[in-house]
């Protein structure tokens, strides 16, 4: 259950705002980017200060996992805190920008991590707090530049293409990865491919679905393909989204066994 249960956190893997925000119903209208403005639109920050997300998460990993009842809660550049549940409540975790903690109840262990282990998962080396949060909200995960990227475009989308390999560094190791990105005309994202250009490596991620609450959009279906030295596939199927602040309870029990991470 421990490599279940980070398996998710990471693929969720969820300034406290004590403002009340009513969740305003779904849209699936909003206006299309003009090519000039692209990359500036692109490094806009989306308009929420925290969501609470509610989905449920299926998975493809070589052994039957159940689909499972997840809640989401994002304050935006702080922390995502979730909880699963299978019938009843299985995992809690919590991400910041130091790191990841999480425990689960069948086997009554606990985990306390840097990205690392979370940059395994996904066989890649760039996961850190704002990827991850970019990753579930449908923005952009890893850092693009004119300079770096040749942008093409049609009546439907923009297409983005590394231009040569983005070299990427995190503690000590550098990968060289191509990267293929898909928007829409009104910069929702629809497909990411990362490709480690010196291994077998190789990281999809599917958006769908998306949606208009307030000022924000955010996608409906978030699928994860990991192919390579480990393989998985993860579908997050969002169902409710909610714009008040709520409470984060998080605390192991004293029985809980530490599980150390290498």
């Amino acid at each position: 259950m421990k490599k279940i249960f980070l398996f998710f956190l990471l693929a969720l893997v969820t300034a406290s705002c004590k403002t009340k925000t009513a969740a305003t119903g779904p849209k699936d209208i909003s206006a299309p980017v003009h090519h000039t403005d692209f990359f500036d639109k692109i490094e806009s920050a989306p308009q929420f200060q925290q969501v609470k997300i509610n989905s449920t998460v299926t998975a493809e990993t070589g052994k039957f996992i159940p689909p499972m009842e997840t809640t989401i809660y994002i304050e935006k550049d702080r922390k995502i805190w979730i909880n699963i549940a299978v019938l009843f409540n299985v995992a809690r975790g919590i991400a910041t920008p130091e790191g990841i903690r999480g425990y689960e109840k069948w086997n009554k262990t606990y985990i306390e991590s840097d990205f690392t282990y979370l940059n395994q998962l996904l066989n890649v080396n760039f996961i850190n707090y704002q990827a991850l949060q970019n990753l579930l909200t449908g923005r952009p995960f890893i850092p693009i530049s004119e300079n770096d990227f040749t942008l093409t475009t049609n009546t439907e989308s923009f297409v983005l293409d590394s231009k040569k390999d983005q070299l990427v560094t995190m503690n000590g190791k550098t990968v060289k990865y191509s990267i293929r990105m898909e928007m829409a005309a009104n910069l929702d994202l629809k497909h990411v491919d990362i490709r480690d250009t010196a291994g077998q490596n190789e990281l999809q991620v599917d958006y769908s679905g998306w949606a208009s609450y307030g000022e924000t959009r955010f996608p409906k279906s978030v699928k994860i393909i990991i192919k390579g030295e480990k393989n998985g596939q993860i579908l997050l199927e969002n169902t409710k989204f909610d714009f008040n602040s709520m409470e984060t309870p998080y605390s192991v029990p004293s029985n809980y066994t530490k599980t150390e991470i290498k």
